[in-house]
């Protein structure tokens, strides 16, 4: 089929595909963020236990195989008498896996921070969580923006793990294969997801680019 021939058949439901792909990108990156950001307080507050905790969490989410996470929780979880929805799994592994990383972004921006600033908010008495709160975190994540440009894009693509449970709808990974088993799309249909991914990664780089430009701390 050409690409004429499959938009006007599907064309609707490649533009449902790609609201799911955008929804379960939002989410998964905004539960990414917030999990990241607890995770790396964790990584530097003063108890020791709960910097263990958080360097193990990092260590285990940052080298699994987003499949491997996703039948965990599809077919292990079930034997421990928990049993959640498709989209729920699949919103799970793809917050838990970029969480990592945004940790380690966070970590690099803070590391960007002079120490003196540190200091200085202690002479004040300030406690560790108003330091966190009002010097360190703002400052972190204004010089983590490009790179959590590049965490949004990659959590982007990490959804198309969708397209390995029945989820319904479906995301622009999914898509394809319920092209395929109905009309002979062929590669042509992976090519019009492609280019809706490639449109969405570009948006979110300028975006990014242009919120950088913004927020920079210039030296």
């Amino acid at each position: 089929m050409s690409v004429f021939e499959l938009l006007s058949q599907y064309g609707g439901k490649y533009m449902l595909a790609l609201l799911t792909t955008w929804k379960l990108t939002f989410l998964a990156f905004l539960l990414a963020l917030s999990i990241g950001i607890i995770i790396t307080i964790m990584r530097i507050c003063p108890i020791k236990p709960l910097r263990i905790a958080g360097d193990f969490y990092v260590q285990i989410f940052r080298n699994i195989p987003g499949a491997a996470l996703l039948i965990v929780l599809v077919y292990a979880l079930p034997y421990l008498n928990l049993v959640w929805s498709y989209y729920v799994c699949v919103l799970t592994a793809t917050s838990l896996i970029p969480s990592a990383f945004c940790s380690e972004y966070l970590m690099a921006g803070m590391n960007t921070i002079g120490a003196g600033q540190i200091e200085a908010a202690r002479s004040l008495g300030m406690t560790f969580f108003k330091i966190i709160k009002n010097v360190v975190l703002p400052q972190a994540l204004r010089f983590s923006v490009l790179p959590m440009t590049n965490l949004l894009v990659a959590t982007m693509l990490t959804t198309a793990l969708a397209s390995q449970v029945p989820m319904n709808p479906t995301d622009l990974t999914g898509i394809v294969s319920y092209i395929n088993t109905r009309a002979v799309g062929g590669v042509t249909a992976f090519l019009i997801s492609a280019i809706l991914y490639c449109i969405t990664a570009v948006f979110i780089g300028q975006v990014g680019n242009l919120i950088d430009r913004k927020v920079r701390i210039l030296r």
